[in-house]
């Protein structure tokens, strides 16, 4: 079965480089009847919060990414999380050493820092050897610091040939003899560095698919040796490319939102997000833009993932954000509008006990938002008052299409109902008695009640706003 993982570090926000490789490692598994784990790799014990887990947990969730195993929902090989995997970490690393395919390392940070340093000072590549770094410290001064206490890395031996890695995007890799040096396993506080953490994760966790960052790239040799000195099978490798900035360089705050959160708060949908991730390197077979979540499930494959860098577009993802909007049902466009217009516009009791209204409301804003976070701007023109256009009253005056307004304003208050049927009858008819143009007419009115040359349909403005506040507009206007 194949089964694949997402294993962020809580150290911050969930970035949409993170949430696109959670995607494609979602939709792969989903599309071939498999399993998708989380996993939390907290062993930045400095950086790692709870907080920083919930939040990304919380995003994945309402990206719609249902994971079958992980902290929250346990397993077969769990735990989920790395801080509570510290000494199978241990006893693997022990393992290696007593098999003598790792070593002890008691040198401190500082004495590796100038060993660095020389190697690249002579033109040398900064690879490690086990004669080098056991040549740091004589005997005496191993044996000194042991009786002192002091607890010692664990580095790996690496066998140094040349490997090749049969990738699913990129194709063939080939790592030379010496593209790497030996590098660390456990560090001497007994934490895992990354390279061998995500190995044993990988390997106990049965994953048959890795699907990361092509930042990651340069640590597979790494970790391939590791499946090979352990025995276990070597996983099958996808590494996704770069997402670049409109300016081509790699994406980052100095290009506006970075995290999920951000675009949650924003007004961004779920199936917006998930629709436009899915296109950052990956392609429709009849190349649609507008794909729903069931259908990037039954058409996602690793065969049609890109080896190009995909270009960041908030524009494009903008557009569709507002497309989605329109699909949405008025009953769900009034639940995700609630966190958006409550408290700005309505209380918590309102919103519920006024419903009806806010619907129609909403629908009439609808075609004209692009994000959620709109909203409270777009439905203003039925709870604020706009102040008497003064140049407007002086123009309407000149041209006497201010009696129709007169005209209009006694219509309304003389009406049985007040219904978009009667409404719209009454405005024709004063129209037509006063012999004034549409253009004349409709575009002043407009401005009149909501201070603005663009809004909801006219009629349905009108019949929102209610008989006493469009009478007390159009009153407040001519007699101002």
């Amino acid at each position: 079965m194949i089964r694949t993982r997402f294993a962020p570090s809580p150290t911050g926000y969930l970035h949409v480089g993170g949430a696109r490789t959670a995607l494609f490692s979602f939709l792969y598994a989903r599309k071939h009847g498999g399993q998708f784990v989380l996993r939390i790799e907290d062993t930045d014990v400095e950086r790692s919060t709870k907080e920083s887990e919930k939040s990304l947990m919380e995003d994945l969730k309402w990206l719609g990414f249902d994971w079958d195993e992980g902290p929250d929902k346990g397993g077969e090989y769990g735990p989920y999380r790395q801080s509570e995997r510290i000494k199978i970490y241990q006893e693997y690393a022990q393992k290696l050493v007593d098999e003598g395919k790792a070593y002890y390392v008691y040198a401190e940070a500082e004495e590796l820092e100038k060993l660095r340093e020389e190697l690249i000072s002579k033109s040398q590549a900064p690879h490690y050897t086990r004669e080098m770094l056991q040549s740091l410290l004589s005997p005496e001064e191993v044996e000194e610091r042991k009786n002192a206490g002091k607890k010692p890395a664990i580095y790996f031996a690496m066998d140094r040939k040349e490997r090749i890695l049969k990738d699913l995007v990129k194709g063939d890799v080939r790592f030379g003899e010496d593209s790497m040096g030996d590098f660390a396993l456990l560090r001497s506080n007994g934490l895992p560095t990354y390279n061998f953490a995500v190995v044993i994760d990988d390997a106990l966790m049965k994953i048959t698919h890795v699907i990361r960052g092509d930042d990651h790239l340069s640590n597979t040799v790494k970790q391939i040796a590791l499946y090979e000195a352990l025995g276990f099978d070597i996983p099958q490798f996808a590494h996704l490319s770069t997402i670049l900035g409109p300016d081509r360089s790699r994406l980052s705050k100095r290009h506006g939102s970075t995290s999920v959160e951000e675009y949650r708060k924003r007004g961004y949908l779920p199936q917006a997000m998930v629709n436009y991730l899915a296109l950052l390197g990956w392609s429709h077979p009849q190349l649609k833009e507008l794909i729903d979540f069931d259908e990037l499930i039954r058409e996602f494959d690793l065969d049609r993932v890109s080896k190009n860098p995909a270009v960041y577009d908030e524009k494009k993802l903008t557009w569709m954000n507002g497309q989605y909007i329109r699909k949405l049902s008025n009953e769900e466009f009034y639940e995700y509008a609630k966190s958006f217009v409550v408290p700005t516009l309505f209380n918590e009791e309102e919103y519920v006990t006024n419903k009806k209204w806010i619907m129609l409301a909403l629908e009439s804003v609808k075609t004209e938002v692009e994000t959620l976070s709109e909203l409270p701007e777009k439905l203003s023109v039925y709870f604020e008052e706009p102040a008497v256009n003064l140049k407007l009253k002086k123009a309407l005056e000149k041209s006497g299409v201010i009696m129709a307004f007169k005209s209009l304003r006694d219509a309304y208050e003389s009406l049985n109902e007040w219904k978009i049927e009667s409404i719209l009858d009454v405005t024709r008819k004063v129209l037509k008695d006063s012999k004034v143009k549409g253009k004349e007419f409709y575009h002043p009115l407009r401005e009149i009640l909501t201070g603005k040359d663009s809004g909801p349909d006219l009629v349905n403005l009108i019949f929102l706003l209610g008989r006493e506040n469009v009478v007390s507009r159009l009153r407040k206007f001519l007699e101002g």
